[in-house]
Parts: structure tokens; C-alpha cells; sequence
């Protein structure tokens, strides 16, 4: 597995550098919005992106609940921290292509974007309880509230399709329609931020690997240290 994670990243950095490629030069301006709609080659990719690691973190929050595997806390652990990555990226580039487009940065009375935002919001609130929490029941109550913020993510999906807002329908099925030369150079790019997203979850699992090896072998370090100073004890009150 060593050997084979340089070669995804070659192949990864490959496929990025070509999506970036095929996004600012081969694929069609639009005729409406100019260049600037070159955005949606990073900012859609990124939000299916997040929401397949939201998805993951749901299962692995089930998963968890059901059977207390520790694996499938460490793997919602780390799709929730890569995706709210993501969705920060999804929420910075948004506002990027809808200034010069709607000629605002952000319209609050949209329930695409303020879904997006409180799905955003639940996930920083998951990853803030599982840093500064240290209380036993922390992982549970994690995976609760990963299930919860789970229930947000059609919410987010479907919205356009079914309220009246300012953002564009979807560009797969939904009303939605694109030149399928922009469509290929979009299903690329998100081929790529998957491998990109998949590498950085790959390392982030090994770390947080390492790092409950870490924790257990101090802990059991610290048992077997104190084990001897209390089998002393009855010995020097007997010496006495």
C-alpha cells in the first residue's frame, strides 16, 4: 500500500494539471457569462465532492452507533474534516462567480446557499466537538450529530429543484442543460478533486491511525507505571 500511494499521487497530479487545462483552455466560453463561469469547473466538482464524504461520514456514523467500531469513527472522523474542506471551497467560490453575475456576493433569502452554509455550520460543529471534547460519550455524540447534519445534504441537493431561488438549475437532470464539451471537461475535473479528496483521506486516516497508537501506548505506559507504586505501598507499611 506504501508503494502504490505515490503512484496515485503522480497520476492524481497528472489528472489535475490536465482538468485545470481542459477547464481554461479547451472547454467553450459561455456566451451569457464570459470566462468567469469557468468557476463551476472547481466550484461543483468540490460540492459533489463534499457531499459524497458527508455521505460516507453518515454511514460510518451508523456504522459506529450500531457496533462501536473504532475504524468507522477514525473514517467519519476524516471524510467530515475533508469535507468540510470542500464545502468551505463550494462557500469561497460561490460568491466568486455570483458577484459579477448577480451583482451580489451573497443573497440571503436563497435556499441553496443558506442550506449550503448551515451544512457547513454543523460539520465545524462536529469537528469542534470531537476536538475539545474529551468526555466519554464524545463519539457518540458525534455520530448523533453527524446523522443530523446528514438529513441536511438533500436539502441542500434538492432545493433548486423544488423552491423558486437565484440559483442556476442543475446542470444534470433538474431542468438543467450544458454543451456537452463543457460537461466532459466538468465530469474530468471532478474525476480529479475524487482522486485529490481520496489521497488527502488516505493520509489523513493513516495519521489518525498513528495517532490512537500514539494514545493507547501512553496510556498503557502510564498504567503499567503506576501499577508498581501501588503493589509498594502495603510492603513499606509492613516494613514499619
Amino acid at each position: 500500500m506504501k508503494r502504490l500511494f505515490p503512484i496515485l499521487s503522480i497520476i492524481t497530479a497528472i489528472l489535475l494539471a490536465y482538468a485545470l487545462y481542459q477547464a481554461l483552455v479547451v472547454a467553450p466560453t459561455d456566451a451569457l457569462q464570459g470566462d468567469v463561469y469557468r468557476i463551476i469547473y472547481y466550484h461543483v466538482p468540490s460540492a459533489w465532492t463534499a457531499f459524497l464524504l458527508f455521505l460516507i461520514n453518515f454511514i460510518a456514523s451508523v456504522v459506529y452507533l450500531i457496533r462501536r467500531n473504532q475504524k468507522a469513527d477514525m473514517i467519519a472522523l476524516v471524510s467530515a474534516e475533508v469535507g468540510v474542506v470542500f464545502c468551505t471551497v463550494v462557500l469561497v467560490t460561490g460568491p466568486l462567480w455570483a458577484r459579477p453575475v448577480w451583482g451580489i456576493w451573497w443573497a440571503p433569502g436563497d435556499i441553496r446557499l443558506t442550506s449550503t452554509l448551515v451544512l457547513w455550520l454543523i460539520y465545524v460543529s462536529y469537528l469542534v466537538l470531537r476536538r475539545f471534547s474529551s468526555g466519554s460519550q464524545t463519539q457518540m455524540l458525534a455520530a448523533a450529530l453527524a446523522v443530523f447534519g446528514a438529513l441536511d445534504v438533500p436539502l441542500v441537493y434538492f432545493s433548486i429543484w423544488f423552491f423558486r431561488t437565484q440559483h442556476p438549475q442543475p446542470v444534470i437532470g433538474g431542468g438543467g442543460s450544458m454543451d456537452p464539451r463543457m460537461l466532459h471537461v466538468l465530469l474530468l475535473s471532478w474525476l480529479a478533486w475524487l482522486c485529490f479528496g481520496f489521497l488527502v483521506c488516505w493520509s489523513r486516516y493513516r495519521l489518525e491511525v498513528l495517532h490512537r497508537e500514539v494514545e493507547e501506548a501512553h496510556a498503557m505506559q502510564s498504567l503499567a507505571g503506576g501499577a508498581p507504586a501501588k503493589a509498594s505501598l502495603p510492603l513499606d507499611r509492613g516494613s514499619r
